[in-house]
């Protein structure tokens, strides 16, 4: 983010705020300003620094006159200079900076005439005079900017608003703000700037960026397997050869060309991909907003967790392992490990919660059909936290031959890293299907539903660096999040270990993991994935709680309005749009990651069809 210090007025002044360094000097030609730049020349100073001229409604004769006479390299216009005369200056081969005035709200309507004749537009405050009020407008107006062209942030900028820029930064926004134009609270006097505060706003608005650069800007896992403070891979010791081996090897593996090969041919003529990504047009013409489908249930075994299984059982292969263990919860990855399984000729155990072998019981019927043998958790709360469990169990008795499946992204370095990258072929679809239908490849929101979180790590992965494009992530309230009954992670959680990593857990004071509970099978998890934690820590997404009712409720929703049947697990992405107001011309992407048949039991019991 550059720096634009504007207002210069007396010539040793000039020199002294010259010598900071910054990337644009305004200077400007307008009578009524007390800032008015009228000496015969503009001192020498450094040529990196563009030297800009600050216009309003002034003649186009003028203005050229001031580019030559002071070897200007910007315009910056405030008055109401048409895209006819921007177009002109144009010419003078100088950049175009068009200012709009902000105050309660803005039409960003008025920005399409000029796109094509500037290089940047500057949002100013909307004052008494063209510029250089002291006021700032609400920064929050500028969320909804629909251009990609550079923009400058002006208006009341000083050292109080460091905090304010911080924030900003974060903000879907900020990804188009060019620079900051900084003018009236730096002034001893009108067009005197003081040279000290100046340097202090320059040092604290470096370090505000370097910050950013090094921390709130890395979603990624870095080399130690952490996101943020989030990951690792806390493990027993009989455990550390499997996952060592894992770790040194699952990049390598996945960067060969045979394995891109065989993934990529198994996906499209075994799996049926590239899903669908359907625009929902009744479900939008309810809700005002555009509401597009990224259709997962329509993948062979009816989710996104084929996409996972498929990857894992070719590393398995690759390391030489010939038994897999798995673990599941509403039954769709134990289903999808079961039909690796098949494929492959491997033997297959999937542990599964006595609570959730009884609601899932067409999922279970399908694993047994497929060869896998189906063991019941019996401890704990009797679901997903303990099926991990069992199979964490059998793994560290079953070392050498044996590789764990694990569904979702979560467990110890490097599963989450290696199951997101996996499932990232959802979000890699997104975007070319999007630019297909819409002509922009970036949503303005993505929505998906977390338990431990595959399906949303897939779905984000590849926009985690876009700032525009807002994440939204569903967690189950079940029965209310102070009912007691609840696996909203990001609301009830704090920092712990589960299952071979350190992220956001649902415990008691003393440590205790705390019993979870949701309608959805595949959300009844304490925990969420350390991508996930790291994203609700540093506020690049948006955590939402969907009640057991109000899930239910957008699930038959759907099925009325659509000819669709969803997942209960996705039935809570979809029902945020009942509390979240979205804008007509948004574009909000939601993961519908799995279909509901395995849910019809639930579904009729709860509706009593």
């Amino acid at each position: 983010m550059k720096l634009k210090i504007c207002g210069m007025k007396y010539q040793d002044n000039i020199k002294h705020v010259a010598t900071l360094q910054p990337d644009y000097l305004g200077f400007i030609f307008y009578e009524k300003s007390a800032r008015n730049f009228d000496s015969e020349s503009i001192p020498d100073i450094d040529e990196a620094i563009k030297k800009t001229g600050v216009f309003v409604d002034a003649t186009l004769e003028f203005v050229i006159d001031k580019i030559n006479k002071h070897n200007l390299q910007a315009v910056q216009l405030h008055g109401n200079e048409s895209p006819e005369y921007c177009s002109t200056l144009k010419s003078e081969k100088v950049e175009i900076i068009k200012v709009f005035s902000v105050k309660d709200e803005f039409n960003f309507e008025r920005l399409k005439p000029y796109e094509a004749v500037c290089d940047f537009f500057l949002f100013d405050t909307k004052g008494k005079h063209p510029g250089g009020n002291g006021y700032t407008f609400d920064w929050n107006l500028l969320s909804d900017y629909p251009s990609t062209k550079p923009f400058f942030l002006s208006g009341g900028i000083g050292l109080e608003e460091i905090e304010d820029i911080k924030q900003f930064t974060n903000s879907k926004a900020s990804k188009y703000c060019y620079a900051l134009d900084v003018n009236s609270k730096f002034e001893i006097e009108p067009g005197l700037k003081n040279i000290e505060a100046l340097k202090a706003f320059k040092k604290n608005l470096s370090e505000v960026l370097d910050y950013k650069k090094e921390h709130v800007m890395n979603y990624n896992v870095n080399e130690k397997g952490y996101y943020g403070e989030f990951g690792g891979a806390f493990i027993p010791e009989m455990l550390y050869p499997n996952v060592e081996e894992l770790r040194q090897n699952y990049l390598k593996v996945m960067a060969e060309p045979d394995f891109i090969k065989e993934f990529d041919q198994l996906l499209k003529d075994y799996v049926g991909r590239p899903s669908p990504l359907y625009f929902a047009k009744r479900l939008s013409e309810k809700y005002n907003t555009k509401i597009y489908l990224k259709r997962e249930d329509l993948n062979h075994t009816g989710a996104h967790k084929i996409n996972n299984t498929i990857g894992q059982i070719l590393m398995a292969k690759r390391l030489g392992k010939h038994r897999i263990i798995a673990e599941t919860g509403a039954g769709q990855h134990g289903v999808a490990t079961a039909t690796v399984c098949a494929l492959m000729g491997l033997e297959c155990i999937v542990y599964m919660g006595e609570i959730d072998i009884a609601r899932q019981a067409p999922n279970v019927a399908r694993m047994k059909m497929l060869g896998a043998k189906v063991v019941p958790a019996l401890s704990g709360s009797r679901t997903l936290k303990d099926a991990t469990n069992e199979a964490i169990r059998d793994w560290i008795n079953n070392p050498v031959d044996t590789h764990y499946i694990i569904g979702s992204a979560i467990g110890p370095h490097p599963y989450p890293d290696m199951v997101t990258r996996f499932q990232s072929v959802i979000s890699e679809e997104i975007k070319w299907q999007l630019k297909e239908q819409t002509g922009n490849e970036n949503p303005d929101y993505l929505v998906a539903c977390i338990g431990g979180g595959s399906n949303a790590a897939g779905t984000y992965y590849h926009y985690l660096h876009e700032p525009e494009v807002g994440i939204i992530a569903v967690e189950a309230a079940g029965l209310g999040v102070d009912s007691g009954e609840s696996a909203a992670t990001s609301v009830l959680g704090k920092e712990g270990i589960i299952h071979g990593c350190k992220t956001l857990l649902m415990q008691t004071k003393d440590g205790q993991i705390t019993e979870p509970y949701s309608i959805s099978a595949g959300l009844d998890y304490p925990g969420v994935g350390p991508m996930h934690a790291h994203l609700a820590k540093t506020g690049r997404a948006e955590f939402m709680a969907i009640t057991d009712d109000d899930a239910m409720n957008a699930g038959l929703e759907l099925c009325k309005l659509e000819g669709i049947i969803p997942a209960i697990e996705s039935s809570h992405a979809l029902a945020i749009f009942e509390q979240r107001k979205f804008k007509p011309n948004d574009v909000v992407v939601v993961s519908l990651s799995g279909r509901g048949d395995k849910d019809l039991n639930n579904y009729i019991e709860y509706f009593k069809i």
